[in-house]
């Protein structure tokens, strides 16, 4: 047995013991030798079978699908994170991915946002879906902000919306690095169908992203100038961006900019959060 299916038979018993038969709907019974769950019981509540479920907790190398783990997790009561921790350890490519509108920034986070004024600060995930920002981002994005949360994607607003939601100066070199990062998010969660969605849209909707994401290019999001023009602001304004990765949620990370001269200072402060158009 491998270290991983080891790890997954251990997690999936304690992950049962914690569960109580009242918990889920059942009858306490009696002669239980054990706390929590049975294995059958498992099985019943998840649709599989005995045999198979019984298996799979003592780590033999079966074969098992995302809709199986889904329902197992479901009767475990797992968590965000337990279900993901599930998923590795079963050695499931397609790790559930939640939609942008379903993750919960903590309220520290949020804090920590709004703390940072007057500089402009998200969080995002390697998908590049907005999940929380503070009122300077919001005064230089307020299109990407305000958009519908499907379209509350930076990737989205700079190839399929207007000019002006996304309004890089230096576009031929912010785009590809962006498609880049994305590439190499994607790596991290091929099979995911939000993932996959995701990109099918994308690629529907714009052929200069489909070009880019098919150089195949990688790369890191290393800190790196942002140079804007946006229709309120006399001049350009030249932001240093610089993302640090977060524990939770998971895959995200919190992106601050920062005024690279005081003139990017001034015109940042003079912003409103109006859409503009």
């Amino acid at each position: 047995m491998t270290t991983r299916r080891t790890d997954l038979a251990a997690f999936l018993k304690t992950r049962r013991d914690r569960i109580s038969p009242e918990t889920v709907g059942l009858p306490p019974g009696f002669r239980r030798r054990t706390p929590g769950l049975r294995r059958e019981e498992v099985a019943q509540l998840a649709g599989v079978g005995v045999t198979w479920y019984t298996w799979l907790e003592q780590g033999r190398p079966i074969n098992v699908s995302a809709q199986v783990l889904d329902a197992i997790a479901r009767t475990l009561c797992l968590d965000q994170a337990e279900k993901l921790h599930l998923y590795r350890l079963a050695d499931v490519p397609s790790v559930p991915a939640l939609s942008a509108d379903d993750v919960a920034v903590p309220a520290p986070v949020q804090l920590i946002l709004d703390g940072l004024a007057p500089l402009a600060a998200c969080v995002n995930n390697s998908r590049y879906d907005l999940l929380a920002w503070n009122d300077p981002f919001e005064c230089l994005f307020p299109n990407l902000v305000q958009a519908p949360v499907e379209e509350r994607n930076a990737l989205w607003q700079s190839f399929v919306c207007r000019p002006v939601n996304s309004p890089f100066v230096n576009r031929d070199a912010e785009l590809p690095k962006m498609v880049a990062t994305l590439r190499a998010g994607y790596g991290r969660h091929v099979g995911e169908p939000a993932w996959t969605d995701f990109i099918r849209r994308l690629s529907d909707r714009s052929s200069e992203f489909v070009r880019l994401w098919a150089a195949h290019d990688v790369a890191d999001n290393e800190p790196r100038v942002k140079i804007f023009r946006h229709p309120r602001a006399d001049g350009e304004i030249r932001l240093h961006a610089t993302g640090m990765a977060l524990s939770t949620p998971p895959d995200t990370r919190m992106v601050v900019y920062t005024p690279v001269d005081d003139e990017s200072a001034v015109r940042l402060a003079s912003l409103d959060k109006t859409p503009l158009f």
